[in-house]
């Protein structure tokens, strides 16, 4: 909702909550694509409803358990059977369900699902501003050749001092219209440095949370990796006197000295012979 907000404060939302995980997830999921699915249709906007051109199935992340909703069978055939184009952004980025493979577009992220249906009004005002500039400076290409044209004209039939004063008037006309021109060019320069200006905040933001998630998947590999947790779990670590780990009984006769390292501490052990049962 703020990234819809910060792009397209313009376009109306119509937000329709719905369980997210557990046993009545699919279910509640499916009542709300369906209350929108209605609201897509020309007799909502006849009663000054909102008309729904784009859905936005989304929810945060979470482990494949708390996401399993989104891979039910009934679930997926109400996605597939959306009138308007679908955008799923469910879990994060390495999160995949069913319902986007069923859905038109996937984004990794609710955030980025909003951003890719909502361009930022900027975009469409920088659009509709060149159009203007392009539109104009037809229009005076137009007037400027009708004008030599009219000049043409009167030069050949009016008297010298005439043509002077038309001269005079047509040069200050040129004047005005480079004025113009050289002040149009600096407004396109200001506008773009505004542009850039509001869009690096942005694009910082973006790169950061991008080094913060890889981060985060960095540290949880790394701890995935970390032997203290085999140790908690009843596991020992046996290296002899000179630092070595053992790892066959062959490295450990009788009356060898070991020691062995669990989950708070270590203990020195001494081999014994194997027991007769």
């Amino acid at each position: 909702m703020t990234a819809l907000k910060r792009r397209v404060p313009h376009i109306p939302v119509v937000m329709v909550p719905a369980l997210v995980q557990g046993a009545q997830a699919p279910q509640s999921i499916a009542r709300a694509l369906d209350a929108l699915y209605a609201l897509s249709g020309e007799a909502a906007h006849a009663h000054g409803i909102p008309r729904v051109d784009v859905i936005l199935l989304v929810r945060g992340g979470g482990s494949i358990e708390d996401l399993w909703a989104f891979n039910d069978e009934q679930l997926a055939r109400t996605i597939v059977q959306s009138p308007v184009p679908l955008v799923s952004g469910v879990g994060h980025e390495t999160d995949f369900t069913i319902a986007d493979f069923c859905a038109d577009l996937r984004a990794p992220t609710p955030t980025a699902a909003a951003e890719l249906v909502a361009q930022p009004r900027e975009v469409w005002l920088g659009a509709l501003a060149l159009m203007h500039e392009r539109l104009s400076e037809g229009v005076e290409r137009q007037l400027d050749r009708h004008a030599q044209r009219l000049d043409l004209a009167a030069r050949q039939i009016s008297r010298p001092s005439n043509l002077v004063a038309r001269q005079r008037l047509d040069l200050l006309a040129r004047a005005q219209r480079l004025r113009h021109a050289v002040q149009q060019q600096v407004h396109r320069g200001d506008r773009r440095l505004e542009q850039i200006r509001s869009a690096l905040p942005r694009s910082v933001e973006r790169s950061q949370a991008q080094l913060l998630q890889r981060l985060e998947r960095a540290t949880t590999r790394l701890e995935l990796l970390n032997p203290q947790h085999v140790l908690a779990r009843g596991y020992a670590l046996l290296t002899n006197e000179d630092g070595q780990a053992v790892v066959s009984v062959d490295q450990a006769p009788a009356g060898s000295a070991l020691r062995a390292t669990v989950s708070d501490g270590t203990l020195d052990v001494v081999v014994t012979p194997p027991r007769l049962l």
